[in-house]
């Protein structure tokens, strides 16, 4: 699929500030695909596709997460979590897309997790740092990411790990498990 095919697609789900964080995102994922060496167009399509459900209503979000027995623990917690999900199972059955990697990258970009893939690393951190975003933290990640995306990961982790303790907030097991699995290498 091609890259305008795919924001036009997007549009239609997701329009004004939220399409606008979405071409950031793939702008953003794209020069971290160059640099580290993966697959430049499959990255920028997780990326354009990253958010597909962010607009949807709780009600619905919960029923695809439900109906696809995908992991029922999300249920637990926030549903700010939920759009990932919900995303990759929606891009999958409506866009047709089923590369694995870009459907995990979708899955992935709102918890993390141990294992993931040079693709879903490269959209969890271009989500965190694309140029619209602003708050405490970002700038040492956005310099990490730019010498060592790993390292860059692994900050970021942290930093959503201290933000939800500071905040008294329930913590996804598998950002946890990616922070440790980072903090491991």
């Amino acid at each position: 699929m091609e890259r305008e095919q795919a924001l036009t697609i997007v549009n239609k789900k997701i329009a004004g500030p939220r399409y606008e964080h979405t071409k950031r995102v793939a702008a953003t994922a794209e020069k971290l695909a160059v640099k580290y060496g993966a697959d430049v167009e499959k990255t920028v399509l997780a990326a354009i596709f990253h958010d597909y459900a962010k607009l949807l209503p709780i009600k619905e979000l919960k029923e695809i997460i439900s109906d696809h027995q995908v992991d029922p623990r999300l249920l637990d917690y926030h549903p700010e979590l939920w759009h990932g999900p919900a995303g990759a199972v929606l891009v999958r059955e409506e866009i047709g897309i089923n590369d694995e990697d870009i459907f995990n990258a979708i899955r992935y970009h709102t918890t993390g997790r141990a294992g993931m893939s040079l693709v879903e690393k490269i959209i969890y951190i271009a989500d965190y740092i694309e140029p619209g975003r602003q708050f405490h933290g970002l700038d040492e990640v956005r310099l990490l990411a730019d010498t060592d995306l790993d390292m860059a990961l692994k900050k970021s982790l942290g930093n959503t790990i201290k933000f939800l303790i500071d905040k008294s907030a329930p913590i996804f097991p598998d950002t946890f498990e990616a922070y440790n699995a980072m903090s491991n290498k």
